[in-house]
């Protein structure tokens, strides 16, 4: 059962559902309209490694600054930025301006909503249940994401459907989804400045000069920076496989268009959805980095059979296979972090294991369109999962005896 959601926590999430119906979109989205309007693998992938940058840099000011620029309206104005970005992949086709847009604007062609929202959502969730209750509400955080993401998949249709069932051209379909984009991130910037005062941390009195960070003990800063360097290897990996050059990825393998790959998202995001609380329950039986690990290899084993699938059947059910099991590490990676350091930390720790994913996420799309062109198609899901198998292991072998505390008992 979901665990009880304070008012908060309920606008919280709703906001992110909000939020995570434009990223499902996007991430399917993304790479075939840029492809339809003449750009070709290599510009698309440094576009969507300008957007991730700008989620990166936008990840590294709501670390520092959130507590003192105030959480909600921190939130807002993330919220703000995102569907100013929306608005122009709908207004324009101009490379710099879309370029300019994708940074500021946070373009995410990631297909999972990783972003500065996502990382101070996360650290104020746990503040309002108990240590045992808190991967539970992890999990349902994470499930509410991806369903919105699954729907938001579904959402990538309505470009071919206006132009199926009612004539509209090119340019006037895709330019109505970049619109729902931005009206869906309004919608979460709405909802965010409705939270209440209670979101936001006490100020400490300090009779020095303020501090950006808050006092991180010795053990939580080598525990936050090896965390943020194994988590940054797994997001490299993950870089590789955007949903937006996952779906240029079917799209050329096996000439399949929005109008399949909106489904085949939608099952992945479902998969994804019902994962986290699977991740859940093993975690109470298992553990938290157990959990992580032996969920995340076989999923990269099933991604490399994926690229190497005779049709699109196989590819498709290697895929959905993938996607069962990738995400079960979320919600016990998310609750891991938070546990291993004091209170006061986990905004920090969050937003800073978040920031190192998302710079990890940015570097990865530019050389993935590169190795598309020039290597082979293929390329990005072979680099991507042995990437991500090389972290499972590194992970496992540095944090296997750090236990959360409700595993002590």
């Amino acid at each position: 059962m979901p665990p009880t959601l304070t008012a908060d926590s309920l606008r919280i999430c709703l906001a992110a559902f909000l939020r995570s119906l434009g990223v499902g979109m996007t991430g399917v989205l993304l790479a075939i309209y840029l492809s339809s309007v003449g750009w070709d693998v290599r510009t698309v992938g440094m576009l969507v490694t300008v957007g991730l940058s700008g989620v990166a840099v936008a990840t590294l000011l709501t670390s520092f600054l959130a507590d003192h620029a105030g959480r909600r309206r921190t939130l807002v104005v993330l919220g703000l930025l995102t569907a100013l970005g929306a608005l122009a992949l709908a207004t324009t086709r101009r490379l710099e301006l879309l370029l300019f847009a994708a940074f500021f604007g946070m373009i995410n062609g990631l297909g999972r909503d990783r972003g500065p929202a996502y990382a101070l959502e996360q650290a104020l969730l746990p503040e309002t249940t108990t240590p045992g209750r808190r991967t539970y509400l992890l999990a349902w955080y994470g499930l509410i994401l991806d369903v919105g993401l699954a729907i938001g998949s579904l959402l990538a249709g309505v470009p071919a459907l206006l132009r199926g069932h009612w004539g509209w051209s090119q340019q006037s379909a895709y330019s109505v989804a970049w619109s729902i984009s931005a009206a869906l991130a309004l919608g979460a910037a709405a909802l965010s400045a409705t939270l209440s005062s209670r979101v936001e941390i006490a100020a400490p009195r300090l009779d020095g000069p303020r501090r950006l960070a808050p006092n991180i003990t010795a053990e939580s800063k080598r525990r936050i920076a090896k965390l943020a360097a194994l988590t940054g290897m797994d997001s490299l990996g993950g870089g590789f496989l955007t949903s937006a050059l996952l779906s240029y990825w079917f799209f050329r393998r096996f000439g399949i268009g929005e109008e399949w790959l909106g489904p085949l998202f939608f099952g992945a995001r479902v998969a994804n959805a019902a994962s986290h609380l699977v991740a859940a329950w093993l975690a109470r039986r298992i553990g938290l980095v157990n959990t992580m690990v032996f969920t995340h290899i076989p999923s990269s084993v099933f991604l490399l059979a994926a690229a190497l699938a005779p049709n699109f059947v196989w590819a498709t059910a290697l895929f959905l296979a993938r996607e069962a099991l990738v995400e079960m590490d979320v919600p016990t990676r998310q609750s891991y972090i938070l546990a291993v350091v004091r209170p006061e930390e986990r905004a920090f720790a969050s937003g800073i294991t978040t920031l190192t994913r998302n710079v990890a996420y940015a570097l990865a799309p530019a050389g993935a369109g590169l190795a598309m062109s020039g290597v082979a198609l293929a390329s990005p899901l072979i680099l991507g999962a042995g990437t991500k198998i090389a972290y499972d292991l590194l992970l496992y072998f540095s944090f296997r005896r750090i236990r959360p505390p409700e595993e002590l008992r």
